[in-house]
C-alpha cells in the first residue's frame, strides 16, 4: 500500500536522510544526490517500472535539441535570405518544428492511453461489438502503472510545447532535465510543476538553512494534521456506505458525500503541504496548489483555487490552442456577426471548454463516472457564462446586490452544494453506483439513522466530534489566509518558547487525534492513482 509505505518510510528514513546527506555533501555534488534520491525513491515504489520515466526524460532531451537545431538553422536561413523570402522560410521551419513536437505529444500521450487507459477502451469496444452481435471481441489486460505517470507526462509535455513556442529554452544538460521530471516529494501527487518553476532551483544545490527548515517543517505537520485528524478518521464511513451505499438511506449517503468531499480536500492539500513544505526544506519553492476554493463564489472560480496547476497547464495547452486555432477563430468571427458580442465567441470556447473537461474527467480515470465527472462541471461552467447577461438583468430587476453579503453567502453555500454532487460521482464505484446514489439523496432522504445514531458507519462520537474540531481548526487557518495573514510568518516573529510551544502543540494533536494503528485504515495518497 502507498500510504503504509509514505508515512513512516517517507517522515522517518527518506526525508530526514536525504536533507541530512544533502547538506553535508559540497553543493557541485547535491544535485547528483537528489537525483540519486528520486530515482531511488521511484524505484522503491514502482520497481523497473522506472524504465518510463527514464524513456520520458530522454525523448523529451532529445526533441528539446532537436528544436533547438530548427530555431538555429532558422535563424541562420532568415538572416542570410532576401527580406521577401524570410516569411516563407518561417513557415517551413515551423512545419519542420510542429512535426517534431506532434511527435512528441503523440508518444507520450500514447504511451499514457496504452499504460493507463488500454482495458477501459478494450472493455467498452467490446460491449459495444456484442451489443451489435458481432462475432469477435478485442483482448483486454491490465498493464502496471507507474507511479505518478498522469503528473511526470504533464511535465514533459509542458516542456517540449514550451520549447517549441519559445517561451523555454532547449536543456543540454541531461541531468537537469531529469531532476526537473523526477523531484521525489512530488512524484507521487504532484503540483505540476512547469520546467521555468523548479528546474534551476533544483540544480542551484543550495544548502538549507535554519529558515527553510523549520518553515518547512510547519507546512508538513500542517498537512499531516490535515490528513491523519481528519481524512483518515472518515475513511470507515465513506468506505462502508460508497461500498454498500443500497443499504442505506439517502441521508446518510447525503453524509458519506459531504465526507468524502471534505476527506479529498484534506488528503489532497494536506499531501500538497507535505510536498511543498518538504521542497521548502531544500530551498525549492513549488506551485501552490490550492488557494481555499470553498471560498469560491461560482464552480468556475472554484477551479481556479482547487488542483490550481491542473487548471492552469488545461487552459495554456488545451483550452487557448483550441480556441485559438483557425476553424475556431473563423467560427468565432461568423457567430459574433449573427449572435452578438456575448452569444458569438461561447460556440467556440464552449468546444475549447469542452476538451478541457473531457480531458480532466479521463485524465482523472479510466472509467465513466470520471468522464462524468468532467462533463458535469463543463455543463455548469458553460451554463454559467452563456446565462451571465440574463443573470446579471435578473438580479438588477430584483435590486439585489451582487456585492451584498447575503449574495455572497448564496453564491458560496450553492457553490459547496455542487460540488459535492461532483465529487460522489467522483468517489462512486462507477457511473451506475453513482447515479443510483444520486437517486437515493432525492428520493429516499431520512432523517432516522441520525435520530438512532445508525449513521455513524464505522466511526463513534468521539471521531466525529474530533473531525469537526479540527475542520474547523484548519478553517480558521484558510480564513486568515484569504484575508492575507501568514500565520507561518506570525509564528516565526514570536519568541523561541512560543514558537516550539505551537509546534509541540501541533505534534501533540497529531499524535492525539491522529487516526492509525491496527483499529484504522488510512486512505491512500487519492491522487496517486491518477
Amino acid at each position: 500500500m502507498i500510504a503504509s509505505y509514505c508515512v513512516p518510510g517517507y517522515f522517518l528514513v527518506i526525508l530526514p536522510l536525504v536533507a541530512l546527506a544533502y547538506q553535508i555533501v559540497p553543493r557541485q555534488h547535491r544535485r547528483k544526490l537528489l537525483l540519486l534520491a528520486d530515482y531511488a525513491f521511484f524505484f522503491a515504489i514502482s520497481g523497473k517500472l522506472l524504465i518510463f520515466l527514464l524513456v520520458s526524460t530522454v525523448s523529451i532531451h532529445h526533441i528539446g535539441l532537436w528544436l533547438e537545431s530548427f530555431q538555429t538553422e532558422r535563424d541562420l536561413a532568415v538572416k542570410g535570405a532576401e527580406r521577401s523570402e524570410r516569411k516563407q522560410i518561417k513557415a517551413v521551419y515551423k512545419g519542420k518544428m510542429r512535426g517534431v513536437v506532434t511527435l512528441g505529444i503523440l508518444f507520450h500521450v500514447g504511451l499514457l492511453l496504452v499504460l493507463k487507459y488500454a482495458n477501459f477502451f478494450g472493455s467498452n469496444a467490446n460491449a459495444l461489438l456484442g451489443a451489435l452481435n458481432l462475432p469477435f471481441s478485442l483482448p483486454e489486460f491490465k498493464l502496471a502503472l507507474p507511479i505518478g505517470i498522469s503528473f511526470y507526462t504533464m511535465q514533459a509535455l509542458s516542456y517540449i510545447i514550451d520549447v517549441y513556442r519559445g517561451t523555454v529554452k532547449p536543456d543540454r544538460n541531461l541531468g537537469r532535465l531529469a531532476l526537473y521530471m523526477s523531484f521525489f516529494p512530488a512524484l507521487i501527487e504532484g503540483p505540476i510543476c512547469r520546467y521555468s518553476d523548479t528546474a534551476d532551483q533544483l540544480w542551484a544545490g543550495n544548502p538549507i538553512t535554519y529558515r527553510n527548515l523549520t518553515f518547512g517543517a510547519q507546512r508538513i505537520l500542517f498537512g499531516l494534521f490535515k490528513k491523519m485528524v481528519i481524512a483518515d478518521r472518515l475513511n470507515p464511513l465513506i468506505q462502508a456506505v460508497f461500498l454498500n451505499y443500497q443499504d442505506y438511506d439517502g441521508g446518510v449517503v447525503a453524509l458519506a458525500m459531504v465526507c468524502y468531499t471534505c476527506q479529498l480536500y484534506m488528503e489532497f492539500s494536506g499531501t500538497m503541504d507535505v510536498v511543498i513544505g518538504s521542497g521548502e526544506i531544500f530551498g525549492i519553492t513549488l506551485p501552490e496548489n490550492f488557494r481555499q476554493p470553498f471560498f469560491s463564489k461560482s464552480i468556475s472560480e472554484f477551479w481556479t483555487r482547487w488542483h490550481i496547476t491542473l487548471g492552469t497547464w488545461f487552459k495554456d495547452y488545451i483550452f487557448y490552442p483550441v480556441s485559438l486555432s483557425a476553424p475556431l477563430k473563423k467560427l468565432t468571427s461568423n457567430a459574433r456577426k449573427k449572435l452578438g458580442n456575448h452569444f458569438g465567441p461561447m460556440l467556440a470556447s464552449g468546444i475549447a471548454l469542452f476538451c478541457v473537461w473531457f480531458c480532466n474527467g479521463l485524465w482523472h480515470g479510466s472509467a465513466w463516472n470520471f468522464i462524468f465527472f468532467g462533463l458535469y462541471h463543463f455543463v455548469l461552467i458553460f451554463c454559467g457564462n452563456l446565462f451571465e447577461p440574463f443573470n446579471q438583468s435578473s438580479l438588477e430587476k430584483l435590486h439585489i446586490n451582487r456585492q451584498g453579503v447575503p449574495w455572497r453567502v448564496w453564491q458560496t453555500v450553492r457553490t459547496i452544494i455542487l460540488v459535492n454532487f461532483g465529487e460522489l460521482f467522483f468517489r462512486a464505484h462507477g457511473l451506475q453506483a453513482g447515479l443510483a446514489m444520486f437517486k437515493k439523496i432525492w428520493t429516499d432522504f431520512k432523517l432516522d439513522a441520525f435520530a438512532s445514531g445508525d449513521y455513524l458507519v464505522g466511526i463513534d462520537v468521539k471521531d466525529l466530534i474530533v473531525v469537526i474540531a479540527g475542520v474547523v481548526f484548519v478553517l480558521v487557518f484558510s480564513i486568515l489566509h484569504e484575508r492575507d495573514v501568514s500565520v507561518r510568518e506570525a509564528i516565526a516573529g514570536q519568541k523561541l518558547p512560543v514558537r516550539w510551544l505551537c509546534y509541540y502543540g501541533l505534534i501533540l494533536l497529531i499524535i492525539i487525534f491522529g487516526a492509525y494503528g491496527q483499529a484504522y485504515s488510512p486512505v491512500d495518497p487519492i491522487y496517486a492513482g491518477f
